[in-house]
C-alpha cells in the first residue's frame, strides 16, 4: 500500500535510531564515568546493593582507623609506663642499698631518701601529664569508676567489662572454696617440752614457701617461748606459730596453693608428741583421726595451703591466694579478699561492687553496638595509687613516711616497691596484649573485610571495560544503519510520482 501522508517505513527507522542513539549514549556514559550504574534507572537492584556495600566500606574504614587511633593511644601510654617501670627499678635498688645499714652513714641514707622523694614526684609528675591529644592517660582518666565496695573486698582490679552507654554491671562472687594457709599443728602432752632423754635437745627443721631452718629446743621450754622463736624467722622461712594449750599451731604467712608448712624431726629427744593436720573442714581446727607421733617423722610431714574458689557472675575464676580473677570478652578483673572474709571463713555470696559506666572506649567493628565496642582500664600509676591496700602504696617510701628508707621498715617498703613493679609490668603487659591481639588482629580482619566488600561493590557498579567497549562498537554500527535506513524511507514516497506520470 503506497502512502503520502503518512510514511511508517521512516517513523520505524526513526524509532530504531532513537532507541540506538540512547544505547549509545549509554555505553559513552559509563565509560566516561567507570561505573556501570549512573542512576537507580541503569539497575535498581544492583544501586541498592551497591549502596549498601558502600555504607558497609564506609564503617570497616571508619573501624580501622579507630583501631589505629587506638594503638596510637596505647604506644603513648606504653612510653609512659616504661619510664615509671625504669624508676621504680632505681627505686628498688635503693631501698637494697640503704638495708645495709653497718656500711652507710646517715648522709648516705639522706642521700637515698632524697632520690626516692624525685623520683616520686617524677612518678606522679609522668602519671599527670601523659597524654593524647589533650587527654590524660595516666591519671585514671580512663579508670573504671566502682561504688559498693564490699566490706569482704581488700582490693580490686578492673581491666575491661562490657557496659552500654550509662549502664552499669554488678559483681557477684559465689566463693565455691575458701583460701587456706598451709597449717600443721603440733601437740607436746602440755605446754611446754618435756624429753626424757638425760641433756638431749628437740632438733626439728621447720621450712615455708620462703625457705627452711633448724630449730633446738632444751627440755621444760614452754610453747608459748617455741612460738616466739619461730615467729622471728618468719620472714626467712614464711611460716608463723601460735601456742594454745597443748597444741602449737604453725601455719604459712600467705594464703594459696603455693604456700605450705614442712615439718621434720631431726632428734625427738625423748620428746612424746605428734604432728596434726588442719582438718577439711576448716585450717583452724585440729584433725583427730591424721596424726604422725614425732618418732616416726623421719622425712617431712606437709602441710599445704588453698586458693581461693569462685563463681564471679557466673564465669568460673582463677584463684591465687586470696585472689579471685577472671578474663573474658565481657568481664575481666580480679577481687582480693579479706583475710576475715568469706574468702578465708568459708563458702558464700558477696557482692562485691558495681562497676560504673567507664574506661577507655573503643569501637573497632563496622557497626556501633556492645558487641563490637571494647572497654580497657587504665589506671592512675601516681605513688599514691602503686601497690596495694593489702601491701601498701608507693607513696609511703616518702620523707617522714612509715616506709622511708632512713627510719623506715626496709622490709616492708621492698614489699611495696615489688608489689608496684609487678603492678606496671601488669599493666604493660596487658596493654601489649591488647594492641598485638586484639587491636593488629581487628586491623588485620577489617582490611579483608574491606578488601571483599569493594570487591563486591566494584564487581556490581563499576564498567567492565572489555563489554561496553563492545557494546559501542556495537551501537555505532547500528546508528549508522539505522541513520542509512532512515535516510532510505525518506526516499519511498517518491516512487508515488511514477503512478501520476
Amino acid at each position: 500500500m503506497s502512502r503520502i501522508n503518512t510514511n511508517v517505513n521512516s517513523l520505524i527507522a526513526q524509532r530504531i535510531l532513537g532507541q540506538q542513539n540512547k544505547g549509545l549514549s549509554q555505553s559513552l556514559e559509563r565509560l566516561s564515568t567507570g561505573l556501570a550504574i549512573n542512576r537507580g534507572a541503569d539497575n535498581p537492584a544492583g544501586l541498592i546493593a551497591s549502596e549498601k556495600l558502600r555504607a558497609d566500606q564506609a564503617g570497616l574504614s571508619a573501624a580501622i582507623g579507630n583501631a589505629q587511633r587506638a594503638d596510637q593511644i596505647v604506644n603513648i601510654a606504653e612510653g609512659g609506663l616504661q619510664k615509671v617501670q625504669d624508676l621504680l627499678t632505681q627505686v628498688n635498688g635503693l631501698v637494697g642499698q640503704t638495708a645495709s645499714a653497718a656500711g652507710l652513714s646517715d648522709d648516705e641514707k639522706a642521700a637515698n631518701q632524697l632520690q626516692i622523694d624525685s623520683i616520686l614526684q617524677t612518678i606522679d609528675r609522668i602519671a599527670a601529664t601523659t597524654s593524647f591529644q589533650g587527654t590524660k592517660l595516666l591519671n585514671g582518666t580512663y579508670d573504671f569508676r566502682v561504688t559498693g565496695q564490699s566490706s569482704a573486698v581488700a582490693d580490686f582490679k578492673v581491666n575491661g567489662a562490657k557496659i552500654t552507654d550509662g549502664g552499669t554491671v554488678a559483681v557477684q562472687a559465689i566463693i565455691t572454696n575458701s583460701a587456706e594457709h598451709g597449717t600443721l599443728f603440733l601437740s607436746v602432752g602440755g605446754t611446754g617440752l618435756d624429753l626424757t632423754s638425760a641433756g638431749a635437745s628437740f632438733v626439728f627443721e621447720l621450712g615455708g614457701a620462703k625457705g627452711t631452718r633448724e630449730f633446738s629446743f632444751a627440755s621444760g621450754t614452754t610453747l608459748a617461748t617455741v612460738a616466739t622463736t619461730l615467729n622471728t624467722f618468719k620472714s626467712t622461712t614464711g611460716v608463723s606459730a601460735t601456742a594454745s594449750g597443748n597444741f602449737l599451731k604453725v601455719k604459712s604467712t600467705e594464703f594459696g596453693s603455693d604456700q605450705f608448712v614442712s615439718f621434720r624431726v631431726i632428734d625427738d629427744g625423748g620428746q612424746a608428741g605428734k604432728a596434726h593436720y588442719a582438718s577439711t573442714t576448716s585450717e583452724n581446727t585440729v584433725s583427730t583421726t591424721n596424726a604422725t607421733a614425732f618418732a616416726s617423722i623421719t622425712n617431712s610431714v606437709r602441710g599445704s595451703g588453698q586458693d581461693v574458689g569462685a563463681l564471679i557472675n557466673g564465669y568460673s575464676a582463677r584463684g591465687k591466694g586470696l585472689t579471685a580473677s577472671v578474663s573474658t570478652d565481657a568481664l575481666d578483673l580480679s577481687i582480693t579478699l579479706t583475710s576475715g572474709g568469706s574468702g578465708a571463713q568459708g563458702l558464700g555470696s558477696v557482692s562485691a561492687f558495681t562497676i560504673q559506666d567507664s574506661g577507655a572506649r573503643f569501637n573497632l567493628g563496622p557497626t556501633v553496638d556492645i558487641n563490637n565496642q571494647v572497654r580497657l582500664g587504665i589506671g592512675e600509676v601516681a605513688s599514691r595509687k602503686l601497690g596495694t591496700e593489702v601491701d601498701g602504696y608507693l607513696s609511703s617510701l616518702a620523707s617522714g613516711k612509715s616506709n622511708n628508707v632512713i627510719d623506715g621498715d626496709l622490709g616492708q617498703a621492698q614489699k611495696v616497691v615489688s608489689a608496684a613493679i609487678d603492678q606496671i609490668s601488669s599493666l604493660r603487659g596487658r596493654l601489649g596484649a591488647f594492641q598485638k591481639y586484639t587491636v593488629s588482629s581487628t586491623v588485620d580482619a577489617l582490611s579483608v573485610a574491606l578488601e571483599n566488600t569493594t570487591a563486591a561493590e566494584s564487581a556490581i557498579r563499576d564498567t567492565d571495560f572489555a563489554k561496553e567497549t563492545a557494546s559501542l562498537t556495537r551501537a555505532q554500527v547500528l546508528v549508522q544503519a539505522a541513520t542509512s535506513a532512515v535516510a532510505i524511507s525518506r526516499t519511498a514516497p517518491q516512487s508515488i510520482l511514477q503512478l501520476l506520470g
